[in-house]
């Protein structure tokens, strides 16, 4: 199982995201207080619609749950999708510690 913790402190929230692969699918459950989030907190996603941004699944959740353009969440998803998948080190990713976007 892979997790990550999504800061989103523009908004305030702080999302937990775990997923399993199971198949050809991955499962996602996410922990969190925003109700928007909370609407794609249970996901089977299958694993062919997660490599594009065109009929991508995960996008195509989000845009569904009316989340903000820049809500980092499907972006998140998306990692523990390719950790899954096997196609992105986890082990690699801590080592690296975080993604950010720096303000200036």
């Amino acid at each position: 199982m892979s997790e990550v913790t999504i800061n989103s402190t523009i908004c305030g929230f702080v999302h937990k995201v775990s997923g399993k692969r199971k198949g050809k699918n991955i499962i996602i459950d996410i922990e969190t207080d925003c109700e928007k989030i909370k609407k794609m907190s249970h996901m089977e996603i299958p694993m062919d619609q997660t490599l594009d941004i065109k009929d991508n699944y995960v996008l195509t959740k989000a845009q569904e749950a009316q989340c903000s353009s820049n809500c980092l969440v499907p972006c998140g998803i998306l990692h523990v999708c390719r950790f899954e998948m096997g196609i992105l080190s986890e082990s690699l990713a801590k080592k690296s510690g975080s993604i950010s976007i720096e303000f200036k």
